[in-house]
This record gives structure tokens, sequence and C-alpha cells, in this order.
């Protein structure tokens, strides 16, 4: 089947203008045609049928027939919308009202009720099967195929027939491939304004994300549009059933889910509170919420409405208009009353009072033509494809042709059309329309396969971005930097640029690790102030402390878990008490304590919660625990990692897509304190023996990791005795080997050999060094397996070097810090925009904290053109 030429409005026209009456299928068509009556008229030459027999503009008749049945029966409101539709369906496809009963399935005392309500009910349906057209008239008929059944039966026995499609092949515009919704967006605003609105539609899937993005993008740039929000989607209705709904969800609502809703009441939490549950918190801007909450008791629906009008300061006429039709206006708000409401909200469209004026909005699954001369049509995706329903009263097949030749007719509307797609989404191909495939005879899977044309951001995009004002201030340099900002700006500059811009919420992820910190340091102040009935106590004070986060069932498991971390930390710092008499960054006094609040803990030690200020560096943080001269500590109530993932973590040439520098970062501090000292980082994680400890059996070493800087580079460190002893605890073959060689010569070799630089296991067998290594071995040894000892012995000393740090690597740390603040410097004065794209590349976005902020990163976009 090829894709067919549609004539042109004023080609249809021509052909009909002589005629009495046009019937066509589609109410657009009919109104551009009258709109171009040349002749005198008495009222309208084009109509669709069901506007001829009704008499006036058709309304939505499943919503007035489900209204009817509701208040007149006591059938259950869900049944009687399915049934009320299927009664309509079938009549629209057979012509008959009561032809549903011929289908035993549904043949029901229900179905039979409603059917004889349906033969008082004035609908359009009804009004067709009542209509005839004089049999003296002279008819066209425009597309009789798109009719149904029912509309057919208003027809005389003679009359003509216009088809739109007429037979020529229709040379499709291309298609213009834009890297994302957005990209689409700023190309519509690019075109349109309010000049040229009324001469702009936009066909989309209503459903699809296109929607929200062209009305908000619309309502940003004041251009005027109709055919898009309903009554559901206007703010102040969807904030009072909002409201209504959190009356019955009970104590666990999150500010987060009814923020739009609070908005509308003119209330504003501060974005710190948006994970906590509402019940928990006592803040003044929420009595007029709570205030509503309280006295709705046994209110009716209406006077629900009406208290919410007055906090919002709002007039619902149409709300209540509704409420009066669904018989719900003087009912006792219940769940069972707002479940029938939102039902009936989300099944029928509830008409609105608006004014038809610039860029028409149509919905690709509902329009057949579009009477505008410039039309943009966006996605063209499977979303717009009909799905038939599936009913015995249905030919399918018949369906699918006429779905199809509607889409045809749909993508020629318009004196110009242009049709905007994305090639893919993500990683997957975009799959484009199903009709297509029976339209195009061209091989094809995505939009790229056709004729189009992609377009970037290269030139078309304007340069000037936000306005902006030049001030004559140098921005305040950006002179150090701590280790969470650190990672931020390498996964992504610009999430990092607007963690500096926008405030979070709180986590209870962060509120539990606070207080944990919190109590360690108490402990190493004062281990005396725990003691048993302190604990519980302050188990009990955590559990209030974070209960604005979690259900009230988790408290069991909550009261554990605390309890628990409480005692490893304890245990942990009774076996291994920090060291005092070492030289200590002094302390800023940072922050506060709320567990010495709590329980008049006095802090006095020099080594808990240390301030970081490394001028020289550039480097700045809190150190937990200063825990001896050369070794730090960090508490974490997360997930261990091995010391391999850290140091892994921690590269820098080239980053991964987890940055973690903390150890590295601290570790060069700490080497500019001691230098020329073995140093040790080492994270506690003090949560993670927690189902050991339950089930009875734990050991603290399963708690910890440590990362170990060594003052020489790696190729230094394989020839002393601390490798040499890495090798005699190592494998059989290499522990026997490595023995009978000895330590002079084992290190007599070494001097002579240069360790490579890859990690590669595969690539460091395979070297020059890994031969010469075995040779040499093999000449100084014994009776022993040289071969396998002296490769288990590689692969050691390569684990040691994934394992900890080394000289090189702290001194390219801190040119790597130099280069980061230069270049974080130079962004923030404006000489680039800040990428979105890190230096591992496309940010991990599962790791950045602005992600609805970022567009996505496309592989043949630079980082400027982002």
């Amino acid at each position: 089947m090829p894709l067919s030429r549609a004539k042109s409005i004023d080609e249809l026209y021509s052909a009909v203008k002589d005629y009495e009456l046009v019937i066509v299928p589609d109410a657009p068509l009919a109104s551009a045609l009258n709109r171009r009556l040349d002749r005198p008229f008495l009222g309208d030459l084009a109509t669709t049928p069901r506007r001829l027999a009704f008499g006036r503009r058709e309304e939505s008749e499943d919503r007035l027939a489900f209204l009817d049945v509701i208040n007149s029966t006591t059938l259950n409101w869900k049944e009687t919308a399915y049934i009320v539709g299927d009664i309509l369906q079938c009549w629209e496809h057979t012509g008959r009202l009561g032809a549903i009963l011929d289908y035993d399935a549904f043949d029901t005392d229900t179905t039979r009720a409603v059917v004889e309500s349906f033969k008082e009910l004035e609908t359009t349906s009804r009004s067709l099967s009542e209509y005839e057209i004089d049999a003296g008239s002279d008819v066209a008929v425009v597309e009789p195929a798109q009719l149904t059944t029912l509309e057919r039966s208003i027809l005389p026995v003679e009359y003509d027939t216009y088809e739109i499609l007429d037979g020529g092949t229709f040379n499709y515009p291309p298609f213009h491939i834009f890297d994302s919704p957005t990209r689409i967006i700023e190309t519509l605003l690019e075109t349109i304004n309010d000049d040229n609105a009324d001469d702009v539609a936009i066909v989309l899937d209503a459903q699809s994300e296109y929607s929200p993005l062209v009305e908000s993008a619309f309502e940003a740039e004041d251009i005027p549009y109709y055919g898009g929000p309903g009554f559901t989607d206007e703010a102040a209705h969807r904030a009072f059933l909002q409201l209504l709904r959190t009356t019955f969800t009970g104590s666990n609502t999150r500010v987060s889910e009814v923020r739009p809703a609070l908005e509308q009441l003119g209330i504003s939490l501060d974005i710190e509170h948006n994970d906590k549950r509402l019940s928990t918190l006592s803040l003044d801007e929420l009595k007029p919420y709570e205030s509503f909450c309280t006295n709705l008791g046994d209110a009716t629906v209406s006077e629900a409405l009406e208290a919410f009008e007055t906090l919002a300061d709002c007039q619902l006429d149409s709300f209540h208009d509704e409420l009066d039709a669904l018989g719900i206006a003087d009912d006792v708000v219940t769940t069972e009353t707002l479940d029938k409401l939102e039902f009936y909200l989300q099944t029928y469209e509830v008409p609105t009072e608006r004014e038809n004026e610039g860029v028409l909005l149509a919905d690709a699954k509902s329009a057949a033509f579009v009477g505008r001369p410039l039309v943009f049509y966006l996605g063209l995706d499977e979303g717009w494809t009909h799905s038939s329903p599936r009913r015995p009263w249905v030919n399918r097949d018949e369906e699918f042709k006429r779905n199809i030749r509607q889409f045809q007719q749909l993508i020629q509307s318009g004196v110009d059309q242009h049709y905007l797609v994305q090639d893919t989404e993500g990683a997957t191909p975009v799959t484009p329309c199903l009709y297509f495939d029976e339209l195009l005879d061209e091989s094809f899977e995505q939009f790229s396969d056709l004729r189009s044309t992609k377009h970037s951001r290269h030139d078309e995009h304007s340069k000037s971005g936000f306005s902006r004002e030049s001030l004559d201030v140098d921005p305040e340099p950006v002179q150090k930097v701590s280790q969470s900002s650190l990672n931020s700006y390498i996964i992504s500059p610009r999430d990092y640029f607007f963690s500096r811009l926008i405030d979070g919420p709180d986590k209870h992820y962060f509120k539990e690790g606070n207080l944990f910190h919190d109590f360690a340091e108490c402990y190493v102040n004062d281990p005396e102030f725990v003691e048993t009935e302190t604990l519980e106590e302050l188990v009990s004070w955590m559990l209030t402390e974070t209960e604005a986060f979690y259900h009230d069932v988790d408290d069991a498991v909550r009261r554990t878990k605390y309890r628990i971390g409480l005692e490893t930390i304890i245990e942990y710092l009774d076996a291994n008490p920090p060291q005092d008499g070492h030289f200590v960054t002094p302390s800023s006094g940072w922050g506060r304590n709320e567990v010495a609040d709590r329980f008049d803990v006095e802090l006095s030690s020099p080594l808990t919660e240390r301030w970081v200020q490394n001028d020289a560096l550039g480097l700045r943080g809190k150190i937990d625990l200063h825990h001896k001269p050369t070794g730090l500590l960090d508490y974490k109530s997360g997930s261990k990692k091995r010391a391999s993932q850290v140091v892994k973590d921690s590269a820098i040439d080239p980053p991964t897509d987890t940055p973690n520098f903390q150890a590295l970062l601290y570790l060069t501090h700490l080497r500019s304190e001691q230098p020329g000292e073995q140093l040790e980082f080492t994270f506690f994680h003090f949560l993670e023996t927690l189902d050991d400890v339950v089930s009875g059996s734990h050991s603290l070493s399963d708690t910890l990791t440590t990362i170990t800087y060594y003052p020489q580079s790696f190729n230094s460190y394989v020839g002393t005795k601390s490798a040499h002893d890495v090798l005699l605890d190592g494998y059989n073959d290499c522990r026997q080997t490595f023995s009978d060689l000895g330590l002079d010569g084992y290190r007599e070799i070494m001097a002579s050999l240069s360790f490579p630089e890859t990690r590669d296991k595969s690539e460091l067998r395979n070297s020059e060094f890994a031969s010469q290594f075995e040779s040499r071995v093999a000449d100084a040894t014994g009776d022993v397996d040289v071969a396998k000892g002296c490769d288990q012995a590689i692969r050691a000393l390569n684990d040691v070097r994934k394992k900890n740090f080394f000289k090189n690597d702290l001194d390219a740390f801190e040119a790597f810090i130099d280069d980061c603040l230069a270049d974080l410097n130079d962004y923030r004065k404006g000489e680039e925009r800040f990428p979105v794209a890190g230096h591992a590349g496309e940010p991990n976005y599962r790791y950045v904290d602005h992600r609805d902020l970022l567009l996505e990163m496309n592989d043949h976009l630079t980082e400027a053109d982002q």
C-alpha cells in the first residue's frame, strides 16, 4: 500500500462546493470547508453525521450516558463505565442499540438494564438512529469508508462520494532528527510566536513526553495554545484531590508527595523537608494544611471543596458543577467517595471553557485533519499507532484500514508539514509508527534509514543563552576543594555547579550517619558517658531524631540496627584506642555535635572531627579521627568496599565514572604533615557485620578497609623487604621460590629490572619483565617450580599496587588538583560553560544530584555544544 497523496482543502472544496449538503467524517474538515464558502448559504455546507443529526455541536455522549445511568440506578460506577462504553461502541459498529445483547458474553441483567435506560436518554447515537436525510437532497459524502455503520445509516439511497486520497504518490518531507525532546521544543520556539500562533498546529501523542514539554514551553514564552490540558490538569483541581487523598493515607505521606498541593494553599516548605513525613513536622507554615485535615471530619465533598477554596483563595465553580452532576456533592468524604470521584475524572474528559485561539495541539490518535497552514508532527513513533478494540463486533482488519487511511490524511494536513523526530532515546533506537511499514517501500528500522536530516546544536543554536548583565567584579576564585565536591566535579562539572546553587533535601542516611559520627566523637572524648541505660536511651533518642524519614513499622529493625552500630563503634575504639601526643591540624570548631548537646558531653580531644584547610595543596575537608600519627580513620555507615575498588575509584588518568577521592585526598594532606612516612587511611564500616552480630558471630576485621601509602615509587617498592615479605606470605610455589631465593638475591634481581606500568594480568604475564624475572630467579634458585612461583609473585606485587598508593600516585594527584582548580575557576569566570560531560565522558547519571537539570549527552556533540 503506497503512501497516497491527499487532496488539498481547496481541491476538495472545488469538488463539493455546489452540493446542498456535504457529509464528512471529521469536524475540523467540515469547519475548513465551511470557511471557504464563496456563495450565500444558509447554515453549514459541510458537517459530520452526528452534528447533522443532533442539531448542534456533538458532546461526549459516553460521559453524559454514564452520568444519567449512575443517577438513575444503583449500579457500580466502574461496571457502569465499562458497560456504557461497550454499548455505545457496539451501537456505533452495528447500527443498533440492542445489538450488544446478541453476544452471549455481554448479555447480562446489568447490560439489559443499561440498554433499557438508553432508550430514554437523549444521545447523539440515538439521534443518528432516528435521523434520515431527505431523499431528494443533493448530497456528497467525503471518505464514506471512514464513516461508521451508525453514521452511514442516515445517508440517502443516492449520493456522490469523494475520496481525499487521490491515488497519486505523496513525496513525504524529510524527517528532521533531533538529539532530544528538548531540542525539538527549542526548534518549535524558534519558529512559533504570538503573531503566527493562529496559523500553526502541532500533532503529537497526547500521552507522550512531548505534550507537557510543549505546554510548559508555550506558557513560559506566553504563546497562546489550545487543545492541551483538560479539567483534571488544572493545578487547583489536582491539589484538592491530592489533599483529600492525603487525609486517608495515614502518617507516611512525604512532603515531596504533596508539595504541589501545599503550594496551592500558599504553603512553601524548605527543600530540606522534602523526604520527611508530613505528620512528623511541627511547623507554623503547615497550620492551614493541618486545619483543613482536622476540620474535614464528617464534612461533605462540597463542604471540603469550599474549605479548599477558602484556603487556596480560588473559585472552582466547574468542580462544584461536576459534583452536582455526579450526585456526590452532599456525600461525606470517604475513601469510597474519593475513589469514585477519581475514577470518573480519570475515565472521562470533562468539558472546560477555553479560548480556541493560538497554536492548535492535536492528538495523533484522535485527529484526522488539521486545518492550519503550518503543521509540526512530533515523535511519529509507536505511540501514534492505534490499538483497535478487542470486541466481537469490531472488525479489526477494517479498523486497521480506517486507521491507516486516517493516518495518511493526517500527516498531509496543512500547506507545510514538518516531521520532528528522535532517532534514538537513550541507547535504544526509536521505532517509527507501524503505519510507515505499510506505506513506505523502503526497508528501515529507524528514522535515519529514511530520507532525513540530522540536526545538532552547532550553528543553529542561539549563542546568547540567558540574558546576562556584565559586572565589573572579578569572581572570587575557589582555592580549595573537598573530596565530595571533587567527586561531583569529576562526574559532571555542570552538576557540581548546580550543587553550589541549589539546596537539596535532608536524607535519612546523612541524618543517621551524622548521629553515629557524633556518638563516636563523644565516645573518644569521654568513654565513661556510655552506660547500659545511656545506650538504650541513646538508641531511643536516635529513633526519635530519624522518625521523619521512616515508617513506624520499621522501628524494631532500626532499633536493632542503631544498637549494633553503636556497640560495634564501642568495641572497635576499646580495642584500638586513638594514640595521643602527635601533632594534628588545629580545630576550627566546625559544626555541632547533637549527641554531645543531648547528653552533655564535653568535647576536648584534638583527635576527632578535625577540620582540614590545606592552602598549599588546595584541599579541605574534615577528618573523623586522627587515629595515630600516621593513620586516619573514617566512619562509614554504608556498604564496605574492597581496597582495590577504593584505589580504582581514585584513578585520575583517566578517572572512573564513579570517582571517590576521599582516601587519596586525606593521605595527600597527611603526607604534607608527615613527609617520608608510611601512612594509612582506614574506612570503618561499623554496620557491615550487622547480620553476623544478629546471628552471634562477627569479626571486627570484616568492618575495615585500609589503604596504605608507601613513600616511594612502586618500582622502588618492589625491591624492598616489605615486598619480599608479601611474597613469603603468598601461595605455596611463590613462598617456596622466594624463600629459596632469599632477600638479598631478590633485591639484586629487582634492582636491575623495571616493573611494567600496565596493571593488566595478561599483559604482565607476556611482558619482557616477566620473562627476564623468571629467567634470573631460575638461575638463582634450586629445585622449585620457578615458572609458577614467579607468575604468582608478579600477581601478588600487582595486587599490592592495585590496593595501595605510592609516591607517584600522590604526586600526580597534587598536579591533578591544581589543574581541576584552574579549570574550575575558568568556568566561574565565564570563559566557558560548566560542561555536562565529566572527566570520564558522559556522566554516570546514577551519581548526579540534579539529573533533571542536565541534558543527556550525545556522542556527536562537543562539550561546548552542551
